[in-house]
């Protein structure tokens, strides 16, 4: 019998506030620990939640850029269960009554556009982070940082209308875009900003009942996602191959493995036992406000893929590239500002560029080439001034120095030799130099030809312009 997957991806993202959800701690990351707590966020009796306003504008920001309806009421609740880095034995967070409801995102599989709904989108509350002892060289222990109590998240909830692997990670790319276009979460997967559960179940071909599911927890890159749907897949097509029941639970991604571990039976609804919470009262969004937050949105992914190709002309495969982040298709815009050739500069940023950022793991807004000094590196090229294979060690030394490029070479006596009379008595010296090859060339054997620009490029250190040389050399040699 063959299965398809039915998959929901349940993801977490850190609002990227200066302070915690229900008080005014720092959400700083690599605080020391237990530093960034107070009676509100660690649950202290008597103390009191007050909700802050950035958190709800940042939620309906994510809300309108996936077309989510913004409810006109919400409320927050109570999701009760017992773990050691939940002091107040219960998180606060919104369930029957959520912010936002009923969206979609784009994606693209194979050049095709796929729409995945999205079931709602809540603000809740982050829980503590527990460190094992085996870890710490002490086996017995385990200890608790309490640093990310009250930290606040959205939860983005998908229809369960992704069918691959392959869609989950393009769906979770997407949005990490989306959401760092909005400047709402940075999307750092290492430190936890960005976090992924998915609920995988397979049914036969052609049925419509579906399958029991797994949760499938603890996956912080977009790589261990589509590895982990992959590996559930073939567990779960496996076990009903051999005729045994899924059971229910969540399962724990054990990346050095490869593969997933039972952690718990799944919980229901019923089993956090939510009731509103007391301590905040009903939460009331003036549309007034919902228009302005819209008016205030940046030019999102999609949009600016779409100006990029109609605008500066480029391939749609690098308007895809370069409008990845708003950092990166800033840069690039800037770059042409200064150099008006988009493909050409498009090609330096996607290839030079990158490749030596990706090198250093570095985000684009930590580049040491400013957008200036790559567009004055194009232009010496375009000059005349240097060749392309110049450029590129120019730029290489651009890179190491944060120098402008004309700065390298005049240092560096890097200019290329464009002067007609500089070349010509390199070319005859060349040709006297070499009557034999000369003679044979007359004759026919066209192929010296490149033997003669290697040695005047040799002679001259390889700072003769390409292009005068063959033009000047090639008038000479038809000289009998």
């Amino acid at each position: 019998m063959k299965y398809e997957a039915v998959i929901g991806l349940e993801v977490h993202a850190q609002l990227s506030t200066n302070s915690k959800v229900f008080c005014t701690c720092s959400t700083r990351f690599g605080a020391p620990p237990n530093s960034q707590t107070c009676p509100v966020c660690i649950g202290m009796p008597g103390a009191l939640p007050v909700l802050n306003r950035k958190i709800v504008e940042f939620t309906i920001k994510a809300a309108l850029a996936t077309h989510c309806t913004i409810a006109p009421l919400s409320q927050f609740a109570r999701k009760n269960y017992f773990y050691p880095d939940l002091p107040k034995g219960y998180q606060i967070s919104q369930y029957e009554l959520p912010l936002a409801t009923r969206g979609y995102l784009e994606i693209d599989i194979a050049g095709e556009s796929k729409q995945i709904g999205i079931h709602r989108i809540h603000m809740e509350e982050d829980a503590g982070k527990l460190f094992h002892g085996e870890n710490l060289g002490d086996p017995r222990s385990s200890y608790v940082d309490l640093n990310r109590c009250g930290v606040p998240l959205i939860e983005i909830v998908s229809e369960p209308e992704i069918h691959s692997p392959e869609e989950a990670r393009a769906y979770m790319t997407k949005l990490r875009d989306l959401l760092r276009y909005l400047e709402v979460c940075d999307g750092n997967m290492e430190e936890g900003s960005l976090r992924c559960d998915a609920n995988v179940s397979l049914k036969p071909v052609g049925a419509t009942e579906l399958g029991v599911k797994t949760e499938v927890k603890n996956m912080n890159s977009f790589r261990f996602v589509q590895k982990a749907l992959e590996y559930e897949m073939e567990r779960q097509q496996r076990l009903l191959e051999q005729g045994q029941t899924i059971v229910q639970e969540t399962r724990l991604w054990d990346s050095a493995r490869g593969i997933t571990l039972s952690m718990r039976s799944k919980e229901e609804a019923h089993d956090y036992r939510y009731f509103p919470e007391p301590d905040l009262v009903p939460l009331v969004v003036d549309p007034a406000w919902i228009e302005k937050i819209r008016a205030s949105l940046p030019e999102l992914p999609d949009a600016k893929k779409a100006r990029f190709i109609s605008q500066y002309g480029i391939p749609e495969y690098d308007a895809g590239i370069l409008t990845a982040s708003k950092a990166l298709a800033d840069y690039f815009e800037g770059c042409v500002r200064i150099h008006p050739e988009p493909k050409i500069v498009g090609n330096w940023i996607m290839g030079e560029l990158l490749r030596e950022m990706n090198k250093d793991d570095r985000e684009i807004e930590d580049c040491p080439v400013t957008p200036e000094h790559l567009a004055e590196l194009l232009t010496l090229i375009e000059e005349g001034t240097i060749s392309g294979k110049m450029a590129k060690e120019i730029f290489t030394e651009m890179y190491g120095s944060r120098r402008s490029p004309r700065e390298i070479v005049t240092e560096k006596g890097m200019a290329q030799i464009s002067d007609e009379r500089a070349l010509d008595e390199v070319i005859s010296r060349v040709i006297s130099d070499n009557p034999d090859q000369v003679a044979a060339y007359r004759q026919g054997k066209e192929k010296l030809f490149g033997f003669f620009v290697g040695q005047i490029m040799k002679a001259t250190k390889g700072q003769a312009n390409p292009q005068r040389v063959s033009e000047l050399l090639r008038r000479r040699l038809q000289v009998q």
